[in-house]
């Protein structure tokens, strides 16, 4: 194992951390304690991998996705990568956009054939892939902006639905956004469809032009950033109720596409207060206190 993959329990003897650079994961299992051990096991040994295949391939799935483009490889990169591609005729988009879902589609795809256990998750900072034996169910929180504690919503989902991954993006969050939402939480059937599609709706959510709205090249932010020099939002001021409206209606229209096209399930659109539904399973609304007693099952997205 390298010195520099970080991998243990954490204080509470039940839910493991993974971290390595900019990848941070925790997993949790829910079965018989073997079953759990093997499991965990088994994310280690791929994870410690994770870092290194995604570097041999970046220069690729920094580049915007389209038919014909490079090829790539690596497991994980090919699962961005087919996220990605249905957005691609309609808006910028890059492999990049689905990354931390397609970790932890794959860190959870490496669990479940060694060991029999009735419910997982894998989080990788908000973005969720969900393992659901029959009969069993997950109680997830969204965050009204993913610098701030307190809950919006919450869903709860059974194993009789398609719904294993979940996503958030806006502006406030760990990655650029072109948009203005505080939040935009997607239930997909997959946590990389779910991640590609927050990234998309999230972007939608704007208010082009607006004077309270300030900007930046992402290239001067991070010399790296597969976005280059598009501007992406560094603040948000005062806004009528109006134009929160209309910013959250022109996601709206997108979010509703992508539910149509079968890309998602749902997804909750949050802004300055305001939400947004568009699609079935997300119920708004909880407070912090009511979401943090609710269900051990809890997760936060």
């Amino acid at each position: 194992m390298r010195a520099r993959a970080q991998i243990a329990l954490l204080p509470d003897g039940r839910r493991l951390h993974l971290h390595d650079g900019p990848i941070g994961l925790i997993v949790e299992a829910f079965g018989a304690s073997g079953e759990i051990n093997t499991a965990y096991r088994a994310a280690a040994e791929r994870f410690i991998t994770v870092l290194d295949e995604l570097c041999a391939e970046l220069s690729i799935l920094r580049q915007p996705a389209g038919i014909g483009g490079p090829a790539v490889v690596g497991v994980i990169a090919r699962r961005m990568v087919a996220a990605v591609l249905p957005h691609s005729e309609r808006n910028f988009i890059t492999p990049m956009a689905a990354v931390a879902g397609a970790v932890a589609e794959e860190i959870l795809d490496s669990m479940t054939p060694v060991a029999a256990f009735s419910r997982a998750y894998v989080n990788n900072g908000g973005d969720i892939a969900l393992h659901l034996a029959p009969g069993e169910r997950f109680v997830v929180g969204m965050v009204e902006r993913p610098d701030h504690p307190s809950f919006f919503g919450k869903v709860e989902l059974h194993s009789t639905l398609p719904v294993r991954g979940i996503a958030t993006s806006g502006w406030r969050g760990r990655s650029f956004s072109l948009g203005i939402a505080d939040a935009v939480t997607v239930l997909a059937d997959r946590a990389a469809m779910a991640d590609a599609a927050a990234t998309i709706i999230a972007n939608a959510v704007d208010l082009p032009g607006h004077p309270s709205i300030s900007r930046a090249p992402a290239c001067d932010l991070a010399p790296d950033s597969d976005l280059g020099k598009r501007l992406v939002t560094r603040g948000v001021g005062d806004l009528t109720s109006d134009e929160i409206d209309a910013a959250l209606d022109a996601g709206v229209v997108v979010a509703a596409s992508l539910v149509y096209e079968g890309l998602i399930r749902s997804a909750a659109l949050h802004l300055r207060g305001e939400t947004r539904v568009v699609g079935v399973g997300v119920a708004s609304g909880p407070s912090a206190a009511e979401s943090k007693n609710s269900s051990r099952s809890l997760i936060h997205a």
